[in-house]
């Protein structure tokens, strides 16, 4: 089944963090792979401890404004190096969950091939529970989703000029 965490509200990662550890606590096969990340997010060092496979984007490390032609090529080259990942352990049913965080994130910058996206997303991901993240949730994602959840901001600290707080945020 295909779900997705959308919305401009806080929150995406953390749900799919939580259904990680729910779904590796149940004894299930977990790959928790991000994109526009480098791993410097507080929960990948837990989500480790906890025997799920992670995968973060190395090349990441500011934000897409901030990077020139080069950065955004690397960016775009592991980004579609681990979303090939995953459609191998979809491929080989090696995975019972596969998160994909920022999915949507990725592919809106245009740092994930479209075509290779809808070809692993939309394909036929056999038992294996897939989760993409990520403002912008579009189409044909949101027509194939048996989930959508979308993250609505009524109130948030950085409307007060509250920064990022380590261990809340990231």
């Amino acid at each position: 089944m295909l779900h997705i965490y959308t919305g401009n509200g806080k929150g995406k990662t953390t749900a799919a963090v939580g259904l990680a550890v729910r779904a590796a606590g149940s004894g299930l096969k977990v790959y928790f792979l991000q994109l526009m990340k480098n791993g410097s997010s507080s929960e990948i060092m837990m989500l480790r401890k906890l025997g799920i496979n992670v995968r973060t984007a190395q090349s990441c490390c500011k934000f897409t404004f901030r990077m020139n032609e080069a950065e955004r090529a690397a960016a775009a080259s592991e980004h579609n190096a681990i979303l090939s990942e995953a459609a191998e352990l979809i491929r080989t049913g090696s995975a019972d969950l596969i998160v994909l965080d920022e999915f949507f994130c990725a592919l809106s910058e245009e740092l994930l091939d479209r075509e290779l996206a809808e070809r692993v997303v939309l394909g036929d991901t056999g038992d294996t529970e897939l989760v993409l993240t990520g403002r912008g949730a579009c189409s044909p994602f949101t027509e194939k989703a048996d989930y959508i959840t979308e993250m609505m901001p009524l109130k948030h600290p950085y409307d007060k000029g509250t920064a990022a707080r380590k261990g809340i945020e990231f």
